[in-house]
């Protein structure tokens, strides 16, 4: 059986991986178009939704949000003040090299470590197993989708295959 580990640090990778190619196309799309990319950072697929630019910081902030607690070590704490394409691909490559960081063994037993987040000042209780595939997991695969379908609904040529990514990694 896989552990907490190979549940975790892997597929939070290759979402980030693969939001960080769908942002490249974005800022591809952009140049090639003369489209101020501001356009697209900014957009939103409706208004009381967030962004392009903090969706990415959401889903960045929920995936080393659950190897740290997961870890039982510090959050690092980013500024959410990127404002182009080439900050959003850095804040990604920072999230990726902390959640490199975290070796296998601090999460080990981390399945059943009591996890508690406060959201909208209200106190969430989890398991580790729960908090994982019943919170981070469905926001990580939430907020990367919506970057993605900010960008397809705005013209950047992205299929499912951008969203899933490379078979092997």
């Amino acid at each position: 059986m896989p552990s907490m580990y190979q549940h975790t640090i892997p597929p939070l990778k290759r979402a980030l991986r693969n939001l960080a190619a769908i942002l490249k196309k974005g800022a591809a799309y952009a140049k090639a178009k003369n489209i101020e990319p501001g356009v697209l950072l900014n957009a939103r697929l409706f208004p009381d939704m967030y962004p392009l630019v903090r969706q990415v910081q959401i889903a960045t902030d929920m995936s080393k949000g659950a190897a740290a607690r997961l870890a039982n070590v510090e959050i690092p704490k980013f500024e959410d003040n990127e404002t182009t394409f080439d900050e959003l691909q850095t804040r990604i490559a920072n999230t990726i090299a902390f959640i490199d960081s975290i070796q296998p063994a601090q999460l080990e037993g981390s399945e059943t470590r009591e996890v508690v987040i406060s959201v909208r000042k209200v106190n969430l209780t989890f398991t580790g197993l729960d908090y994982l595939l019943k919170w981070v997991n469905p926001n990580v695969y939430f907020h990367a989708t919506t970057a993605y379908n900010i960008l397809r609904h705005n013209g950047v040529d992205l299929g499912k295959s951008d969203f899933l990514g490379p078979r092997k990694d």
